[in-house]
């Protein structure tokens, strides 16, 4: 590469790692979303133009942003390596769709929502926690497979016995659940509980034993689904910024290592020089 590349790439990548320049670009994401919001409200139909000109104005400064984000690399596939990276590049490229009045002008607002999104590319504790609760879903399916399997035996068990109390709310099975999940939300579940009790006292005791199971056990095991993989994910950040206790421990691992290595070596090195040593004590023969 010549070197006034490398210059112009080195002062882009200045400007893109500057804190003030990730401010200015945090703020004006929030401008925009407070200005998307404006909109939905008829007392600002008068500021209507002004809307307009902000909105361009933002877009426009969104693609110098994602162009200088772009030049700070040494090459575009290094760009778009990096996940959030794509995110924004769609998200910029698709908010290009002009606000007029043609048919794309609805998905061009729809788009403009998703710019508030870019929070979360550019504040990395935000990206620790999206990424955190994308990969806990997959364990928290099994403990949801776990929790239909118990709505839908207290659910048949509770169509069977009040349906004839309350038919709105325990008609069927899928109406049932939906009773339950009210319950299980706290949604004003005593009303459903003191209905039922007037027929059967003891009712009370399905109530509670389903409100122990859903609302205590099943959610904290999803909330402490959540923090394992936050933890680990926060670990693994501090380890790739070589910060916290966790690169500590990882930097004194590797120095371990190395000394093993060293001292295995050594040993190596001792025993191959006393395995050519000539014993003590025996003298060697004299042709006579």
């Amino acid at each position: 590469m010549s070197e006034p590349f490398n210059t112009w790439q080195s002062r882009f990548e200045a400007l893109r790692s500057n804190k003030i320049f990730e401010g200015v670009v945090i703020t004006i994401i929030v401008v925009s979303a407070l200005a998307i919001g404006a909109k939905t409200y008829e007392e600002t139909s008068r500021f209507e133009q002004w809307l307009l000109y902000l909105d361009v104005g933002v877009t426009l400064f969104f693609l110098v942003e994602i162009l200088i984000r772009m030049a700070a690399e040494r090459n575009l596939r290094s760009f778009f390596k990096r996940g959030w990276n794509v995110f924004d590049f769609i998200i910029v490229t698709a908010s290009l769709i002009p606000l007029d009045d043609s048919e794309m002008v609805l998905l061009a607002r729809l788009l403009r929502i998703f710019r508030v999104l870019r929070l979360v590319s550019m504040i990395p504790e935000l990206q620790m926690l999206l990424v955190a609760l994308v990969k806990s879903i997959p364990r928290m399916g099994y403990v949801a497979l776990l929790m239909f399997i118990i709505f839908y035996i207290y659910a048949a068990f509770g169509s069977f016995l009040f349906a004839d109390i309350d038919e709105f709310l325990w008609g069927n099975i899928s109406i049932s659940m939906l009773t339950l999940f009210r319950v299980a939300t706290f949604e004003d579940w005593t009303d459903v509980m003191y209905a039922t009790q007037e027929v059967y006292a003891w009712s009370w005791l399905y109530y509670l034993t389903f409100i122990f199971l859903t609302a205590f056990i099943f959610l904290n095991m999803m909330i402490g689904i959540v923090l394992d993989v936050m933890q680990k994910e926060s670990d693994k950040q501090a380890l790739e910024k070589g910060e916290g206790d966790t690169a500590e421990m990882h930097s004194m691992h590797d120095d371990i290592r190395r000394l093993q290595t060293q001292l295995d070596r050594m040993e190596a090195t001792l025993t191959a020089a006393n395995g050519h040593e000539t014993p003590k004590g025996i003298d060697k023969q004299r042709p006579d």
